[in-house]
C-alpha cells in the first residue's frame, strides 16, 4: 500500500508583507475616523486586531444609522 503524499504548507516566514496604502478620505468624519483606526493595524499586536475591527464596525454602523435615520438590525 502506498501512503498518501504529504504536502508541506509553504512558509512565508521572513517574507515581508506588502504595506497597504492608507484609505482615501470619504468626506464623512465618522467613517474617516473608523478607516484611520484600521490603518493602524500593522503597528498593533495581532491580539488587538479583533477589537479594532469590532470598534470600526460599530462606528461604521453608527454612521449608516445617522445617514439613513433608521438603525440597522
Amino acid at each position: 500500500m502506498t501512503e498518501p503524499a504529504q504536502h508541506a504548507e509553504p512558509s512565508d516566514a521572513g517574507v515581508p508583507r506588502p504595506m497597504s496604502a492608507p484609505n482615501s478620505p470619504s468626506g464623512h468624519p465618522a467613517v474617516d475616523a473608523a478607516l484611520a483606526e484600521l490603518d493602524t493595524l500593522d503597528q498593533r499586536p495581532v491580539h488587538e486586531h479583533a477589537a479594532v475591527f469590532e470598534a470600526a464596525h460599530e462606528r461604521l454602523r453608527a454612521a449608516l444609522d445617522t445617514a439613513t435615520g433608521t438603525p440597522l438590525p
